[in-house]
């Protein structure tokens, strides 16, 4: 058996140097992006790029929602689990053991540890005996009922009112406290950040803006530096309670500030925003001008497709029928106050902050305005508040902590989440080495995608001349690159002589580990947004490769899979309803064969039988229910490519200029 496993496992490599190409020494003539640090060449250099798998949504013991689930996990603990070290998890001991532990099978690439910095200086000074604020009854709360504080902690910080009382008259005293944390952040991220020839581990500074509106629609946004070089704190949604605000001081702060500083933004879990992320509104009622959107499309260059708190991609509603796997992962209420508060609760709508709606949008705005503020790249990522970056095994997830309910020391069978939650996604750059700098260009190239756990590796160019055998080409990326534009970028003009956009879309398995292989990819669909020349929103999915009917299943009783699938899929597919006049984009969902849901793989290790109610334990009824989902499809969504009439040759054009009018 394991040598068959192996057997794979080479194929699959050797398929990867073939489809991929060859690596090209570090001592290439001059580098293809800025190099802004100083460090050693990378050993393994690809002018052609390759994947790099990481995670940019990370929250350790200094989140407040994290720290009061009893996350312990220091950001130097999450990079250095990153790279393939085990770390401990609640429930702890009285003497401060974990009784549970966790270590990734594959290291990550890449990871930015992104703690909420609302409340750094909060949670500092309640975990730290001697600290001004530690003896005061917010602080009490804190440590004798975590859950009760983090309600109340979480509301004054999200409704713009201002700080706790502790804090002092300005806030200066939890802002003080709060240099502590970021400062601990930073510096964890240059210990573990492997500078040498190697480059085996690339971690980046971050922090999360945690803005919300009044109704607690979520508005949160990762902020993403390219280097050390960062402002001096970080810019919460205390300081600054509106994403105008927040885009300002990281222009004024970073990107403006002649420091070196440079940095992006990545919006998430717009499927939470109850249709506000993306709203031409701002949380205080202004209407976003020109200039606004100028800075959003400047800094906010991708999105998080899917994480721990379900898909952002599209709505999946009743009766629907053209595209099932929108019911991917899809939670049951719009806001994150729906949780928590059934008189806020309602159930999602198309217009609530999904993206392929979010992506027509934009090309609505760029025919009345002459630009597209929302040509976002996709990224996936964990959400984890676990400080367990890259943890997306749906086989012995722990849970993220944070969100679902506490990690219980009951010795009884129970799932460690709340069922609708998932063990989420990985961000994937395509860049030429493991290194700082290029992973950010490939994020402000929108050269990315995300995946919902696995690891395959994907390719997507869009051209007017791609040669229709390219995938049996073996300078397929070569001539890809040549001929057309990658994952994230922008058709030019069409040509005078006419024709119809090609696209080559290829696809890896994830070939897995040897105890545990990947799962057969069952097919690729490349999805179509478009604005008809009467103004009305389109969309359409169309089946490139592979095979929906393939007959692959599991077996509920034991998660054996069955039925056949692919190792490599790969189509030139030309857009068969394409016409010339209308605004479009394209983008890739590679979908794998169904495997079992985390939740199942919970209910088959306690042999629970639906068809048996003897087998059914105290605490797993929900194994049986018809909310629980047993099997899932895991997939990868490649960035957009975009299309628009006239538009002049060249990366940005008519777009680029009419921002940098506004500018």
């Amino acid at each position: 058996m394991k040598s068959g496993l192996i057997k794979r496992a080479v194929w699959q490599f050797f398929l990867q140097f073939l489809v991929f190409s060859a690596v090209v020494q570090a001592d290439s003539p001059a580098l293809p992006f800025e190099r802004t640090e100083q460090r050693e060449p990378c050993q393994h250099f690809n002018r052609l790029k390759i994947p790099l798998f990481g995670d940019t949504h990370v929250h350790t013991k200094y989140s407040l929602d994290a720290s009061t689930q009893d996350t312990r996990t220091t950001p130097l603990q999450a990079y250095e689990f990153a790279r393939g070290k085990r770390i401990g998890l609640q429930p702890w001991t009285e003497t401060g053991e974990p009784t549970r532990s966790l270590k990734l099978s594959r290291p990550l690439d890449f990871a930015v540890v992104t703690d909420h910095a609302e409340l750094f200086g909060e949670v500092s000074m309640c975990n730290s005996p001697g600290m001004e604020g530690y003896d005061g009854w917010q602080c009490r709360l804190y440590r004798r009922w975590p859950r009760a504080a983090f309600f109340l902690f979480n509301t004054k910080a999200s409704s713009g009112s201002g700080r706790l009382g502790f804090c002092g008259d300005d806030g200066e005293v939890c802002r003080a406290a709060g240099a502590g944390p970021w400062r601990e952040m930073r510096q964890a991220a240059e210990q573990t950040y492997d500078r040498s020839e190697h480059c085996e581990f690339t971690s980046l500074i971050g922090y999360e803006w945690t803005g919300a509106s009044e109704n607690l629609s979520n508005l949160h946004r990762n902020v993403i530096f390219r280097n050390d070089k960062v402002p001096a704190v970080p810019y919460s949604f205390v300081d600054e309670p509106t994403a105008r605000g927040l885009w300002t001081s990281l222009e004024e702060t970073c990107l403006d500030s002649g420091t070196g500083c440079d940095a992006l933004i990545i919006p998430h879990n717009s499927n939470l925003s109850d249709g506000r992320m993306f709203s031409l509104t701002d949380a205080d009622g202004e209407m976003f001008t020109d200039a606004d959107l100028a800075k959003r499309s400047r800094l906010e260059r991708l999105v998080e497709v899917m994480q721990h708190k379900g898909s952002s991609e599209c709505f999946y509603g009743p009766g629907q029928l053209e595209d099932e796997l929108c019911a991917f992962e899809q939670l049951p209420y719009d806001k994150f106050s729906g949780k928590f508060m059934s008189l806020t609760r309602s159930a999602p709508e198309k217009d609530d902050g999904f993206l392929r709606d979010v992506l027509n949008d934009g090309l609505l705005l760029e025919r009345e305005r002459g630009y597209n503020p929302y040509q976002m790249g996709f990224v996936a990522s964990t959400d984890t508040h676990l400080g367990a970056p890259g943890a997306v095994s749906e086989t012995g997830f722990p849970g993220h902590g944070g969100a679902g309910d506490p990690a219980s020391a009951d010795a009884g069978p129970s799932f460690p989440d709340d069922l609708e939650f998932n063990p989420g996604g990985l961000a994937v750059v395509w860049a030429e080495e493991n290194s700082r700098d290029a992973i950010f260009e490939a994020m402000q190239n929108k050269e990315t995608y995300g995946t919902s756990g696995p690891r395959m590796s994907v390719r997507f160019f869009g051209g007017w001349d791609l040669d229709r055998n390219l995938c049996e080409a073996p300078n397929f990326v070569e001539q890809s690159y040549r001929d057309g534009v990658p994952m994230g970028g922008q058709m030019p003009a069409r040509p005078d002589k006419g024709g119809d956009p090609r696209f080559v879309l290829s696809a890896l398995m994830d070939p897995g580990t040897i105890d545990t292989p990947g799962t057969p990819l069952q097919r690729m669909q490349i999805i179509k947004g478009w604005i008809d020349k009467a103004g009305e929103k389109h969309q359409r999915v169309y089946e490139v490769a592979g095979n929906p009917a393939n007959g692959a299943s599991v077996d509920l009783l034991n998660c054996k899979r069955k039925g056949d699938g692919y190792q490599r899929l790969c189509r030139v597919w030309s857009d068969p309803e394409f016409k010339a006049g209308e605004q479009a984009y394209y983008y890739a969902r590679v979908v794998e064969n169904p495997s079992c849901r985390w939740s199942q793989q919970v209910c088959v290790a306690n042999k629970v039988n639906c068809s048996n109610p003897g087998t059914i334990p105290d605490g797993l009824e929900r194994c049986c229910s018809d909310e629980h989902k047993p099997t899932i499809q895991e997939r990868a969504w490649t960035s957009p490519i975009w299309y628009s009439p006239e538009l002049p040759v060249g990366q940005g054009g008519k777009q680029q200029a009419a921002l940098e009018d506004v500018e």
